[in-house]
Protein backbone atom coordinates (compact mmCIF):
# COMPACT_ATOMS: atom_id res chain seq x y z
CA UNK A 1 0.00 0.00 0.00
CA UNK A 2 2.90 2.35 0.79
CA UNK A 3 4.73 1.78 -2.66
CA UNK A 4 1.38 3.38 -4.08
CA UNK A 5 2.33 7.13 -2.45
CA UNK A 6 5.80 6.73 -4.66
CA UNK A 7 4.00 7.40 -7.34
CA UNK A 8 4.74 10.33 -8.78
CA UNK A 9 0.91 12.16 -8.15
CA UNK A 10 -0.44 9.62 -6.50
CA UNK A 11 -0.85 11.97 -3.21
CA UNK A 12 -2.19 14.56 -5.26
CA UNK A 13 -4.55 12.61 -6.65
CA UNK A 14 -5.91 11.26 -3.45
CA UNK A 15 -6.07 14.63 -2.09
CA UNK A 16 -8.20 15.92 -4.97
CA UNK A 17 -10.44 13.16 -4.58
CA UNK A 18 -11.06 14.07 -0.96
CA UNK A 19 -11.57 17.48 -1.37
CA UNK A 20 -13.86 16.88 -4.16
CA UNK A 21 -15.94 14.77 -2.06
CA UNK A 22 -15.76 16.99 1.16
CA UNK A 23 -16.76 20.25 -0.83
CA UNK A 24 -19.94 18.43 -2.61
CA UNK A 25 -21.15 17.34 0.40
CA UNK A 26 -20.65 20.79 2.21
CA UNK A 27 -23.32 22.51 0.30
CA UNK A 28 -25.88 19.72 0.67
CA UNK A 29 -25.51 19.89 4.19
CA UNK A 30 -25.45 23.13 4.76
CA UNK A 31 -29.01 23.11 2.65
CA UNK A 32 -30.36 19.87 4.06
CA UNK A 33 -29.51 21.16 7.94
CA UNK A 34 -31.17 24.42 7.31
CA UNK A 35 -34.56 22.17 5.90
CA UNK A 36 -33.91 20.37 9.49
CA UNK A 37 -34.02 23.80 11.21
CA UNK A 38 -37.33 25.54 9.30
CA UNK A 39 -39.43 23.07 8.34
CA UNK A 40 -41.27 20.05 10.07
CA UNK A 41 -42.53 16.58 9.18
CA UNK A 42 -43.41 15.18 5.30
CA UNK A 43 -42.60 18.81 4.45
CA UNK A 44 -39.15 18.54 5.75
CA UNK A 45 -38.66 14.63 4.33
CA UNK A 46 -39.98 15.89 0.93
CA UNK A 47 -37.97 18.76 0.43
CA UNK A 48 -34.91 16.66 1.45
CA UNK A 49 -35.90 14.07 -0.98
CA UNK A 50 -35.62 17.10 -3.57
CA UNK A 51 -32.23 17.73 -2.36
CA UNK A 52 -30.98 14.10 -2.63
CA UNK A 53 -32.96 13.79 -6.05
CA UNK A 54 -31.25 17.09 -7.49
CA UNK A 55 -27.84 15.72 -6.31
CA UNK A 56 -28.35 12.00 -8.17
CA UNK A 57 -30.19 13.35 -11.29
CA UNK A 58 -27.22 14.45 -13.21
CA UNK A 59 -25.49 11.23 -12.39
CA UNK A 60 -28.06 9.50 -14.30
CA UNK A 61 -28.97 12.00 -16.91
CA UNK A 62 -25.00 12.72 -17.99
CA UNK A 63 -23.51 9.44 -17.89
CA UNK A 64 -22.67 8.98 -21.28
CA UNK A 65 -21.32 12.10 -22.41
CA UNK A 66 -19.36 12.63 -19.16
CA UNK A 67 -18.10 8.92 -20.02
CA UNK A 68 -17.16 10.74 -23.57
CA UNK A 69 -15.22 13.03 -22.65
CA UNK A 70 -13.14 11.43 -19.75
CA UNK A 71 -12.59 9.20 -22.84
CA UNK A 72 -11.85 11.78 -25.38
CA UNK A 73 -9.14 14.26 -23.18
CA UNK A 74 -6.94 13.18 -20.70
CA UNK A 75 -8.56 12.77 -17.28
CA UNK A 76 -6.38 15.39 -15.39
CA UNK A 77 -7.33 17.86 -18.04
CA UNK A 78 -11.34 17.08 -17.47
CA UNK A 79 -10.45 16.90 -13.70
CA UNK A 80 -8.80 20.47 -13.91
CA UNK A 81 -11.87 22.09 -15.68
CA UNK A 82 -14.67 20.38 -13.15
CA UNK A 83 -12.14 22.00 -10.42
CA UNK A 84 -12.30 25.46 -11.90
CA UNK A 85 -15.80 25.21 -12.45
CA UNK A 86 -16.08 24.13 -8.37
CA UNK A 87 -14.52 27.16 -7.86
CA UNK A 88 -16.70 29.45 -9.92
CA UNK A 89 -20.20 27.94 -7.95
CA UNK A 90 -18.81 28.16 -4.71
CA UNK A 91 -18.05 31.87 -5.32
CA UNK A 92 -21.57 32.18 -6.58
CA UNK A 93 -23.54 29.66 -3.43
CA UNK A 94 -21.34 32.20 -1.63
CA UNK A 95 -22.88 34.93 -3.12
CA UNK A 96 -26.48 33.42 -2.79
CA UNK A 97 -25.53 33.06 1.12
CA UNK A 98 -24.66 36.62 1.94
CA UNK A 99 -27.72 37.67 -0.12
CA UNK A 100 -29.91 35.24 1.84
CA UNK A 101 -31.12 33.94 -0.93
CA UNK A 102 -32.53 30.17 0.01
CA UNK A 103 -34.13 29.13 -3.18
CA UNK A 104 -31.20 29.96 -5.51
CA UNK A 105 -28.41 28.58 -3.43
CA UNK A 106 -31.00 25.46 -3.09
CA UNK A 107 -30.50 25.01 -6.69
CA UNK A 108 -26.76 25.19 -6.99
CA UNK A 109 -26.89 21.57 -5.71
CA UNK A 110 -28.68 20.37 -8.87
CA UNK A 111 -25.16 22.74 -10.62
CA UNK A 112 -22.68 20.81 -8.44
CA UNK A 113 -24.08 17.72 -9.01
CA UNK A 114 -23.60 18.49 -12.91
CA UNK A 115 -20.32 19.47 -12.38
CA UNK A 116 -19.50 16.15 -10.12
CA UNK A 117 -21.35 13.93 -12.38
CA UNK A 118 -18.34 15.31 -15.35
CA UNK A 119 -16.19 14.83 -13.06
CA UNK A 120 -16.16 11.67 -11.58
CA UNK A 121 -15.47 9.17 -14.51
CA UNK A 122 -12.23 11.24 -14.96
CA UNK A 123 -11.41 11.06 -11.41
CA UNK A 124 -12.12 7.45 -10.85
CA UNK A 125 -11.03 6.19 -14.29
CA UNK A 126 -7.92 7.92 -13.82
CA UNK A 127 -6.96 5.43 -11.07
CA UNK A 128 -5.78 2.62 -13.73
CA UNK A 129 -3.47 5.52 -15.43
CA UNK A 130 -1.85 6.52 -12.63
CA UNK A 131 -1.11 3.39 -10.99
CA UNK A 132 -1.21 0.63 -13.79
CA UNK A 133 -3.13 -2.85 -13.51
CA UNK A 134 -1.05 -4.61 -10.69
CA UNK A 135 -2.03 -1.80 -8.53
CA UNK A 136 -5.14 -0.96 -9.35
CA UNK A 137 -7.15 -3.19 -6.78
CA UNK A 138 -4.83 -1.35 -3.56
CA UNK A 139 -5.49 1.80 -5.11
CA UNK A 140 -9.25 1.65 -5.70
CA UNK A 141 -9.92 0.78 -2.37
CA UNK A 142 -7.79 3.32 -1.11
CA UNK A 143 -9.19 5.90 -2.64
CA UNK A 144 -12.85 4.85 -2.19
CA UNK A 145 -11.89 4.54 1.53
CA UNK A 146 -11.09 8.15 1.03
CA UNK A 147 -13.97 9.19 -0.23
CA UNK A 148 -15.78 7.79 2.18
CA UNK A 149 -14.12 9.32 4.70
CA UNK A 150 -14.35 12.68 2.68
CA UNK A 151 -18.00 12.50 2.82
CA UNK A 152 -18.74 11.33 6.44
CA UNK A 153 -16.02 14.05 7.22
CA UNK A 154 -17.63 16.91 5.20
CA UNK A 155 -20.72 15.97 6.78
CA UNK A 156 -19.88 16.47 10.57
CA UNK A 157 -17.32 20.09 9.64
CA UNK A 158 -19.76 21.63 8.01
CA UNK A 159 -22.64 20.50 10.52
CA UNK A 160 -19.92 21.71 13.20
CA UNK A 161 -19.80 25.36 11.19
CA UNK A 162 -23.49 25.61 10.92
CA UNK A 163 -24.20 25.02 14.78
CA UNK A 164 -21.49 27.43 15.28
CA UNK A 165 -22.59 30.72 13.24
CA UNK A 166 -26.28 29.76 14.93
CA UNK A 167 -25.53 30.07 18.06
CA UNK A 168 -27.57 32.12 20.52
CA UNK A 169 -28.71 33.82 17.04
CA UNK A 170 -32.78 34.11 16.22
CA UNK A 171 -33.96 33.08 12.74
CA UNK A 172 -37.48 31.87 11.31
CA UNK A 173 -36.92 31.64 7.58
CA UNK A 174 -34.32 30.01 5.12
CA UNK A 175 -32.90 33.39 4.09
CA UNK A 176 -32.09 34.56 7.78
CA UNK A 177 -29.97 31.65 7.84
CA UNK A 178 -28.10 31.74 4.93
CA UNK A 179 -27.15 34.93 5.78
CA UNK A 180 -26.07 34.06 9.68
CA UNK A 181 -24.01 31.15 7.75
CA UNK A 182 -22.54 33.46 4.56
CA UNK A 183 -19.03 33.39 6.15
CA UNK A 184 -19.20 29.42 5.79
CA UNK A 185 -18.82 30.12 2.12
CA UNK A 186 -15.38 30.93 2.20
CA UNK A 187 -14.88 27.36 3.74
CA UNK A 188 -16.06 26.46 0.13
CA UNK A 189 -14.27 28.45 -2.10
CA UNK A 190 -11.11 27.70 -0.09
CA UNK A 191 -11.23 23.87 -0.17
CA UNK A 192 -12.22 24.28 -4.08
CA UNK A 193 -8.90 26.79 -4.45
CA UNK A 194 -6.83 23.97 -2.86
CA UNK A 195 -8.36 21.56 -5.35
CA UNK A 196 -7.65 23.52 -7.93
CA UNK A 197 -4.01 23.91 -7.09
CA UNK A 198 -3.59 19.68 -6.21
CA UNK A 199 -5.12 19.20 -9.87
CA UNK A 200 -2.71 20.86 -11.87
CA UNK A 201 0.19 18.48 -10.06
CA UNK A 202 -1.58 15.54 -11.66
CA UNK A 203 0.45 13.71 -15.12
CA UNK A 204 -0.97 13.55 -17.93
CA UNK A 205 -0.81 9.90 -18.94
CA UNK A 206 -2.30 10.03 -22.79
CA UNK A 207 -3.04 12.56 -25.42
CA UNK A 208 -6.32 13.68 -26.66
CA UNK A 209 -8.38 10.98 -28.92
CA UNK A 210 -9.02 13.53 -31.86
CA UNK A 211 -10.72 10.49 -33.77
CA UNK A 212 -13.26 10.27 -31.13
CA UNK A 213 -16.74 11.93 -31.98
CA UNK A 214 -20.19 11.95 -29.76
CA UNK A 215 -23.24 11.05 -31.62
CA UNK A 216 -25.94 13.52 -30.03
CA UNK A 217 -28.50 11.94 -31.93
CA UNK A 218 -27.95 8.70 -30.85
CA UNK A 219 -27.77 10.16 -27.13
CA UNK A 220 -31.07 11.78 -27.57
CA UNK A 221 -32.82 9.11 -29.13
CA UNK A 222 -31.55 6.93 -26.26
CA UNK A 223 -29.28 4.33 -28.37
CA UNK A 224 -26.25 5.17 -26.53
CA UNK A 225 -28.45 4.33 -23.13
CA UNK A 226 -29.54 1.07 -24.60
CA UNK A 227 -25.81 0.49 -25.97
CA UNK A 228 -24.58 0.88 -22.96
CA UNK A 229 -26.81 -1.12 -20.31
CA UNK A 230 -26.75 -4.29 -23.30
CA UNK A 231 -22.69 -4.01 -22.48
CA UNK A 232 -22.98 -3.98 -19.23
CA UNK A 233 -25.88 -6.71 -19.09
CA UNK A 234 -23.69 -8.83 -20.78
CA UNK A 235 -20.94 -8.46 -17.95
CA UNK A 236 -22.66 -10.50 -15.09
CA UNK A 237 -19.95 -8.98 -12.47
CA UNK A 238 -20.79 -5.48 -13.75
CA UNK A 239 -24.59 -6.04 -13.79
CA UNK A 240 -24.15 -7.62 -10.27
CA UNK A 241 -22.37 -4.60 -9.39
CA UNK A 242 -24.61 -1.87 -10.62
CA UNK A 243 -27.90 -3.21 -8.64
CA UNK A 244 -25.26 -3.75 -5.67
CA UNK A 245 -24.43 -0.17 -5.52
CA UNK A 246 -28.42 0.91 -7.05
CA UNK A 247 -29.71 -0.89 -3.50
CA UNK A 248 -26.80 0.14 -1.23
CA UNK A 249 -27.37 4.21 -2.45
CA UNK A 250 -31.36 4.02 -2.54
CA UNK A 251 -31.09 2.78 1.10
CA UNK A 252 -28.60 5.18 1.97
CA UNK A 253 -30.58 8.07 0.10
CA UNK A 254 -33.79 6.96 2.29
CA UNK A 255 -32.25 7.39 5.76
CA UNK A 256 -30.52 10.71 5.09
CA UNK A 257 -34.17 11.93 4.12
CA UNK A 258 -35.90 10.72 6.85
CA UNK A 259 -33.64 10.12 10.29
CA UNK A 260 -33.75 13.68 10.47
CA UNK A 261 -37.50 14.22 10.59
CA UNK A 262 -37.80 11.13 13.09
CA UNK A 263 -35.15 12.54 15.12
CA UNK A 264 -36.45 16.04 15.47
CA UNK A 265 -40.21 14.40 16.14
CA UNK A 266 -39.65 11.20 17.89
CA UNK A 267 -36.27 12.18 19.96
CA UNK A 268 -36.53 15.78 20.32
CA UNK A 269 -33.19 16.64 19.09
CA UNK A 270 -32.78 19.99 17.43
CA UNK A 271 -29.00 19.94 16.89
CA UNK A 272 -27.29 19.43 13.30
CA UNK A 273 -24.05 17.86 14.63
CA UNK A 274 -25.53 15.18 16.76
CA UNK A 275 -27.66 13.87 14.48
Amino acid sequence: MLQLFRITGFLPYVAVAFLNAFVDLGHKIIIQNTLFKTYEGDLQILLTAIVNALILLPFVLLFTPSGFLSDKYPKPRVMRIGAWAAVGLALAITAFYYLGWFWPAFAMTFLLAVQSAFYSPAKYGFIKELVGEKSLAAANGLVQATVTAAVLAGIFFFSVLFEAFLAEETFTTPGEIMALLAPAGWFLVGFSLLELTLAYRLPEKRQRRAAMRFDWQAYHTGHYLMENLSSAYRSRVIWLSILGLAGFWAIAQVMVATFPAFAKETLGATNAVAI
